[in-house]
This record gives structure tokens, sequence and C-alpha cells, in this order.
């Protein structure tokens, strides 16, 4: 009973945390001071588009810290769930780097955020109580996609936003680490149907959140 209750109180701070306060890096952001003072060389139109891929990438660590979390809450080892909170912890980092961008390029976040980390959160129940070797195979995959996702966000950066591509790139190596850290934890292959259905809902996730 006591666990259970620690594992509520735990999602209700971490949801509020994410949600409505302002998260804190543990580590630098990435972009050198002169990489940032270069966004007012960009025009308003690679502007634009900066901010709505940074806020595809914010939605994407607010899902990560609701994933984390329901996973942890639902853990049968307690080992594998101190393994899950810190990796949220880590992506705390992702957080305030994408929001602290978003706020140089005068974009906004996601208004749908709530919306994403719920579904996100339900995700991460369903994937953690199909046993921990499925739940770190669904860590596995979603990072390979995040991966592969933030890998095409290189490509479509304004050339001259180094400051948002320095941010991308460590999160990408930050992002493969997290998959072969679930690998070596003992993870799961999952089957071809959910990897399709996780990239169906991803697809429609960063299509909305590019825009609203």
């Amino acid at each position: 009973m006591t666990l259970m209750i620690d594992s509520v109180l735990t999602a209700a701070d971490s949801a509020l945390r994410t949600l409505f306060a302002r998260p804190h890096a543990t580590r630098a952001t990435p972009a050198s001071s002169q990489a940032t003072q270069a966004t007012g060389e960009l025009s308003e139109a690679e502007r634009r588009e900066a901010g709505a891929l940074m806020r595809v990438n914010h939605v994407g660590e607010v899902c990560a810290q609701a994933l984390y979390t329901a996973q942890a809450a639902v853990a049968r080892d307690p080992g594998l769930r101190a393994h899950f909170i810190e990796a949220a912890h880590e992506e705390t980092d992702h957080l305030a780097w994408t929001r602290q961008r978003l706020d140089e390029l005068g974009a906004r976040p996601s208004i749908l955020n709530p919306l994403w980390y719920a579904g996100a959160f339900g995700l991460g129940l369903v994937a953690g109580r199909l046993g921990d070797p499925l739940s770190l195979g669904f860590v596995a995959e979603t990072e390979r996609q995040v991966e592969a996702h933030l890998d095409s966000h290189l490509d479509r950066l304004p050339p001259g936003d180094s400051a948002s591509r320095a941010v991308v790139e460590q999160m990408k190596l930050d992002e493969a680490r997290h998959a072969s850290q679930a690998v070596d934890a003992g993870a799961a292959e999952l089957p071809a149907p959910a990897k399709a259905m996780m990239r169906v809902a991803s697809r429609v996730m960063t299509t909305l959140a590019h825009r609203i």
C-alpha cells in the first residue's frame, strides 16, 4: 500500500512539474553563447521553422517524462524502477534545453502538452504491465525511433541555427545511449506490428505538434 501511494504521488508530482513548472537542467545547454546570440541573424521564416521543430522535440521530452514515470510506477524489479526514475531525471535536461530554445526563438510549447502527457503515461502503464523485458523493449524501440527523428531534424533545421543543432545532436547521443542501456538490461524485441503502430502514433504527434 505504501509503495502504491508513493508511486501515485511521484506520478502526480512528475505531471505537475513537467506541464506547469520551469524545468531545470543538471547539465549546461550544449549550445555555445556565440551560437545562441546568432539566433538574431535568422530570417523570420527560419525562426518559425526552427521554433516548430524544437516544439516537436519539446513534446517528445514531455512524453519521455510521462513514459518513464509510468513505467517506474509499475516496474516489478526495484533496480529497474530506479533505472526508469534516473532516466527520467536525465531526460529533464532535454526538457529544459528544448524549452530554453523555444523561448530564444520566440516560439511556444504545444498547447496539447497535457494530452500528449496523458497519452504517453497510459502507454507507459500498458508497457510496464506487460513485464519488465517488454517494458524495456518499449524503451529501446522508442529511443531508436526518437534518435531517427532527431537525425531528420538535423537535416531540416536552418543552416544558421547552430544553437538548436547543438541541442539536437546532444539529445541524439543521449537517446542512443538510453536504447543501448535498455538492451543491456534485458529488453525484449517488440513484434513488428507494435513497432509500426508506434511509428504511426509518433507521426501523428509530430505533425500536430509542428503546428500547435
